[in-house]
């Protein structure tokens, strides 16, 4: 089973991802996580990259960047591991490149996109994707004693952008489950874990 996390910066990806993990690797199943750009050592080195604030990018640029970090990544580890049954959980996935590189970065049209993404994830898509609402305001709340890389330092219209696309993308993406990333902690757990319970359950029924 492949599950992607997507949402601005602050949403709390990181926190819910750890605590599925925890619960899935008790039930016994093997659970593989990986962030995005990362996971392999040519995905980190982009990642080193995209993320340095000290260097320029062209949105062109950082979409193909994003793309080959990606397609790396589920060549040599998504694909196997999906393989041998494991459970593979994802910080970040083509989502995010429609709602940054297509919404955010306005880089190329998002039909381009869409083709871009089914190409670097050679065809692969999410069983279910949880997008952690969070509006922009109350993430920058959330985020503002952070430490910005080259993404996070893009501005207030930028992400207000990336979040109606997320917002579209939630409309009309059947494996989209929307949680409210407002709400606390273990409620926010509890709903996940519910609905990767109910995705498990019909995947050993098909």
């Amino acid at each position: 089973m492949l599950i992607t996390f997507e949402g601005i910066d602050g949403s709390g990806k990181s926190t819910q991802i750890s605590l599925l993990k925890e619960e899935l690797t008790k039930r016994g199943l093997r659970v593989e996580v990986f962030r995005e750009p990362g996971g392999t050592d040519v995905s980190e080195m982009i990642r080193g990259m995209l993320l340095n604030p000290e260097i320029e990018i062209d949105p062109i640029t950082e979409l193909l960047l994003f793309s080959s970090a990606r397609s790396q990544l589920v060549a040599e580890k998504v694909l196997p591991l999906l393989e041998e049954d494991a459970v593979v959980i994802l910080d970040r996935f083509y989502d995010s490149t429609t709602a940054y590189q297509g919404y955010g970065r306005e880089s190329v049209p998002i039909a381009q996109i869409q083709q871009i993404n089914e190409t670097a994830t050679h065809g692969l898509e999410p069983d279910i994707t949880f997008y952690l609402r969070l509006s922009p305001k109350v993430a920058a709340e959330r985020t503002k004693s952070f430490e910005k890389d080259r993404m996070e330092q893009s501005g207030d219209t930028f992400f207000e952008r990336v979040y109606q696309g997320f917002e579209k993308l939630s409309q009309t993406e059947a494996r989209f489950e929307v949680i409210d990333a407002e709400k606390d902690i273990n409620t926010i757990h509890s709903n996940i874990l519910n609905a990767v319970t109910e995705k498990l359950g019909k995947n050993d029924t098909d």
